[in-house]
């Protein structure tokens, strides 16, 4: 089966181990959060402002994040925010066990939880390329996407469903502490060690940084698509997050295991894409496809919105899976084969950066929003603005054209990908 190819790979398959538990510890985290927020304070304000303050730590680390990257051996960064996340989740978990936790302690801690993952996710980005051959990225980006969804989206939202429901949100965080820990004693084992990309010595900082904001410039693909992003996250994730359990709780008068339900049909509409894909491969007009499942892959929250049951909702929740998915399968490829290898630290890092830099604006309007005009108008307009922006940039952008001026997916040497700069 040609999915599991990456995992002869000894260093793959223990990267691929880790990030397997920790996304499961992920997918608890989800539903614990929400429903320890709503028990505190049954209010979208309340979790707006922990949604507000998670991002806030992701974006002001992200570019420090991307230059360390290039900077420092890739498993030590890697390591490190692992371990940051768990000492986080070990504190939150105590006080919610005690009794003692507050809506302004998650608020304070969770800064730190996003500034780990600032770290993280450039280095685990650059990293991947250096453990599977070139022919085997599109497998080893689906596999990472089968792990994400099944585990992040489908397994651990369920497990964490059962978890909140039976021993309380606080055994949920200390799980999800135990999960990094695991993984972070997987990445020690790579045998892999990446050797700083750039000379961090002669050049600043801000040198290494204008490099790669150069490079994006020079991308129509890259900058299109990272505006598109931003406009859409603005627009989406603030309510998917934060009303969605608002919704599932006042509105269908469902529990904790209902909305982990939810999340865990987007994260089985995501594992059926990416097996799909990774047996038949990427299409030819892949950044066509990649605009057009992004495009109709946030209109399920028009039907949050609609909704009044909650296998309805878990079905709408299956396309958005499998449609944010598929759009992140090519991305995640994209990346891997048309930036040069000394740049994908930082280029990673201003596609985080850039991607989710509005999102503490979306965390923040979220609350006051749906108070003004309703959760339902709220959710209706994040649904079906970001469809129409997405539609528009790919073609302003000329993404068509460039589609055709590029080989099919993945293109193959380094010496290729060099090339392109």
């Amino acid at each position: 089966m040609k999915l599991l190819g990456p995992l002869r790979e000894r260093d793959f398959a223990l990267l691929w181990a880790g990030m397997t538990v920790s996304l499961l510890g992920d997918g608890i985290y989800l539903v614990a959060v929400a429903w320890q927020v709503y028990d505190l304070s049954n209010d979208p304000t309340a979790l707006s402002l922990v949604g507000l303050s998670w991002t806030i730590g992701m974006v002001a680390f992200l570019l420090t994040g991307g230059v360390v990257s290039d900077r420092v051996e890739r498993r030590r960064v890697m390591i490190g925010a692992d371990l940051v996340r768990a000492a986080v989740l070990v504190v939150i978990g105590i006080l919610s066990v005690s009794g003692v936790l507050e809506v302004w302690h998650l608020v304070a801690l969770v800064v730190l939880f996003g500034a780990g993952e600032a770290f993280f996710g450039p280095a685990f980005g650059a990293i991947l390329p250096d453990l599977v051959p070139g022919e085997q990225l599109v497998q080893a980006n689906a596999l990472d996407q089968l792990v994400r969804q099944s585990a992040g989206r489908l397994i651990g939202p369920a497990l964490g469903g059962f978890v909140v429901a039976a021993l309380g949100a606080g055994s949920a965080f200390l799980l999800d502490a135990a999960t990094f820990a695991v993984s972070a004693a997987c990445i020690a084992a790579l045998r892999v060690r990446s050797l700083p990309q750039t000379d961090g010595a002669e050049r600043s900082a801000r040198a290494e940084l204008r490099e790669g904001v150069v490079f994006v410039r020079s991308q129509p693909w890259l900058w299109a698509t990272l505006i598109a992003a931003a406009v859409s996250l603005l627009m989406f994730l603030g309510p998917l997050e934060v009303l969605l359990p608002f919704v599932v709780r006042n509105d269908l008068h469902a529990g904790a295991g209902s909305f982990g339900a939810i999340l865990a049909a987007a994260g089985a509409g995501s594992v059926v894409t990416s097996l799909v894909l990774s047996q038949r491969g990427l299409p030819r007009r892949y950044l066509t496809f990649m605009y057009a499942t992004w495009c109709v892959g946030t209109l399920p929250l028009v039907g949050y919105a609609l909704g009044n049951a909650v296998w309805q909702l878990m079905a709408l929740a299956v396309f958005y899976g499998a449609c944010m998915s598929a759009g992140n399968l090519v991305w995640a490829t994209l990346m891997q084969t048309r930036v040069p290898p000394g740049l994908r630290g930082r280029v990673h890092s201003l596609d985080w950066f850039v991607s989710i830099g509005l999102t503490p604006v979306s965390f923040a309007l979220t609350g006051p929003v749906s108070k003004a005009i309703g959760v339902d108008a709220t959710l209706i307009a994040a649904g079906a603005v970001p469809a129409v922006l997405t539609a528009a940039l790919f073609f302003l952008a000329r993404l068509r054209a460039d589609e055709q001026r590029h080989p099919p997916l993945p293109v193959a040497p380094a010496e290729a990908i060099a090339a392109t700069v």
